[in-house]
């Protein structure tokens, strides 16, 4: 079971074609895309919105955790200390960018959580967005979720996850909407199963969740829909679950992607666990299906744009 992370002018853009798109995206000046929320805009400049407006798309075109465009998109690698899982074992060693032939576009987020068994020899690994306003709309991203280690002896408690969540734990409207994965199942599950997770506050815990039970390892489509005071999860397509009432995001939200154990069941050598992230989707204040956001995707790409973000600030 789910554990608390921390102690109309859009439809305009829609109906712009390709060409139309190149334009906006590159201010009409009639250059290549390179505008602002473009990956080769200077790291130190202030980006100026352009491209459709209400949405953050990026592919994870970085070269490290290191790399100041990542800072610049409104991205950071954590290491501060604290929970979940195997607590202050957090570090940016796990964080990579590298190429991947499964993936679209052929690069990667990598997630990279590892351990001996022992919490000196342990290191999980967490991406999160940054003051980025997310609320109600719709989050996709396709993710590479692994059900064995990619070196050592299976059997870990390893958590592979992706969830918006509200800046602070203690705020008044805590929202937290949960996809994990547990191949090895925890909490008393023997797994594997994919949870689908709705908080209405983090302490005491009270959400309401659902479990997949069955292995999803492979790379997937999975979107959140927060719509009409309604939360609803759905894989490839396929819905899982909704949620409505009190257990909906009720503020502003940033986006993680981590990779975590919930314990350390044994010792007995090193073992690497990977989850991949091939590209994050929003769009701010819309339902939008899995087949539109997959089209939206493959423009941005065919376009080479690798990063967008005109979510207006609160």
């Amino acid at each position: 079971m789910s554990q608390p992370r921390r102690t109309p002018r859009h439809r305009a853009w829609t109906a712009l074609t390709l060409p139309a798109l190149l334009c906006v995206l590159a201010a009409c000046s009639g250059g290549s895309p390179s505008g602002a929320g473009v990956d080769d805009a200077a790291p130190s400049a202030a980006p100026t919105p352009s491209g459709p407006p209400g949405t953050l798309f990026d592919n994870f075109h970085y070269s490290g955790p290191d790399d100041p465009s990542l800072a610049a998109h409104g991205w950071q690698v954590r290491t501060d200390g604290g929970g979940p899982g195997i607590k202050d074992t957090w570090s940016t060693t796990g964080a990579g960018f590298p190429s991947d032939p499964t993936a679209q576009g052929g690069r990667v987020l990598q997630l990279q959580a590892s351990t001996d068994g022992t919490k000196e020899g342990t290191r999980q690994v967490e991406v999160q967005s940054t003051g980025t306003d997310l609320f109600t709309g719709t989050y996709a991203a396709r993710v590479y979720l692994s059900d064995k280690p990619t070196s050592g002896r299976n059997g870990d408690h390893v958590v592979e996850t992706f969830f918006p969540i509200s800046a602070s734990d203690a705020s008044v409207n805590y929202s937290e909407l949960d996809y994990e994965y547990l191949p090895n199942g925890g909490w008393g599950s023997v797994g594997p199963q994919l949870d689908t997770t709705s908080w209405f506050k983090a302490d005491p815990p009270d959400r309401v969740t659902h479990a997949l039970k069955k292995r999803v390892a492979g790379w997937h489509l999975l979107m959140i829909t927060v719509m009409n005071g309604k939360a609803t999860y759905s894989l490839d397509g396929k819905e899982l679950f909704t949620s409505s009432g009190k257990y909906v995001a009720r503020e502003e939200m940033d986006v993680h992607f981590s990779n975590w154990f919930i314990d350390l069941p044994f010792t007995g050598g090193p073992r690497t666990w990977d989850m991949k992230v091939n590209w994050f989707y929003y769009k701010a204040g819309e339902a939008v299906s899995q087949a539109d956001v997959q089209k939206t995707v493959d423009d941005f790409y065919s376009s080479g744009i690798n990063h967008i973000n005109t979510v207006p600030k609160s």
